[in-house]
């Protein structure tokens, strides 16, 4: 699908049913949403540029995302999608400048443009050229990572509440399998904030190159706004190191407390196993069949033999108390 943006923010079609001859002059953004081959020849011949195809833009060498061929500026980045489901993923888009005219190559729904399409009346000074709607995309997809970042705070937050139990609840016992459960939780957040960084390193070097573009170096107020995104990109990178780190620390906190139950229990087998030890050895010696056996004759040797059982089981357990080791 290929869908057309003008300067006055009106919205083309353009299909392969009816090709056009030419470009209106006043287009200033050509988004490309999972295009065909037909659709990219039919971009080809309108602009006189390549069009990159999906295995183009899996390309992971710097210098096949980054390049200028014939005065069009191309650019790949990959962006996090699908961030409020349980499988996030990274998808690349290609940037290309060609002239007056930005093209974006995508094949997947990353938010920020829907954000940005929804928001570019608001631009200031109005969609005036390539750079500008560049600039002001990478600024919102920019923007949308740190909403990413911000969602994923909160939820890392609640699922340590839920470690670390919330004393409000008043609940004393975790449900069988609780924590597994939630270290399931902790790696889908570390698959979320591991994209995300890779995104913003990817958003990096991408506004690296896009600060030496010609057309942006000339506009002054872009030049500035690209400085912001990439300090803002810098702040985002240091932020999602902070919360790597609150995610290892959750991790390892879940681990011990694993630990610290499965502890519990052993120790909980080993006292029992202790207690339960002079009982059998007093019901051992007072079960075995010799025929001389001084305390078969007793009349009260049934209810001896029980009160020693208990006595030496008594005995050791207010022992542990004592001790407190229960």
């Amino acid at each position: 699908m290929i869908t057309g943006y003008c300067v006055n923010g009106e919205t083309v079609a353009l299909s392969t049913a009816e090709p056009p001859s030419a470009l209106r002059p006043d287009l200033v953004w050509i988004d490309l949403v999972e295009p065909t081959k037909a659709e990219d020849l039919m971009i080809e011949g309108l602009l006189g540029i390549p069009i990159p195809t999906r295995d183009d833009l899996r390309d992971i060498e710097p210098s096949s995302r980054l390049y200028t061929d014939d005065g069009a500026v191309f650019m790949t980045a990959s962006l996090v999608y699908r961030s409020d489901t349980e499988m996030p993923g990274l998808t690349d888009v290609g940037f290309i400048l060609a002239g007056k005219c930005l093209v974006t190559v995508r094949y997947a729904e990353p938010r920020a443009f829907g954000l940005f399409k929804a928001g570019m009346h608001r631009i200031p000074g109005g969609c005036r050229n390539s750079a500008v709607i560049l600039t002001r995309l990478l600024e919102t997809i920019v923007d949308r990572t740190a909403e990413i970042l911000e969602q994923a705070v909160d939820r890392i937050d609640d699922l340590a509440l839920q470690v670390f139990g919330d004393k409000t609840s008043g609940r004393r016992h975790r449900p069988p399998h609780f924590l597994e459960a939630r270290l399931r939780d902790v790696a889908g957040h570390h698959r979320l904030v591991a994209k995300t960084r890779d995104s913003l390193a990817s958003l990096s070097r991408l506004l690296t190159f896009v600060y030496t573009v010609p057309d942006v170096q000339a506009d002054k107020e872009t030049r500035e706004l690209c400085r912001t995104v990439s300090r803002d990109i810098q702040s985002l990178s240091e932020h999602t190191a902070f919360i790597s780190g609150n995610i290892t620390f959750l991790l390892d906190a879940s681990l011990g407390l694993i630990n610290v139950e499965q502890n519990a229990i052993i120790k909980i087998f080993s006292i029992a196993s202790v207690v339960l030890l002079p009982p059998t050895l007093v019901a051992s010696v007072y079960g075995m069949n010799f025929r001389i056996m001084p305390e078969l004759e007793w009349q009260f040797g049934y209810p001896w033999a029980l009160a020693a059982m208990v006595l030496s089981a008594v005995i050791p357990f207010f022992f542990f108390r004592w001790k407190g080791w229960l």
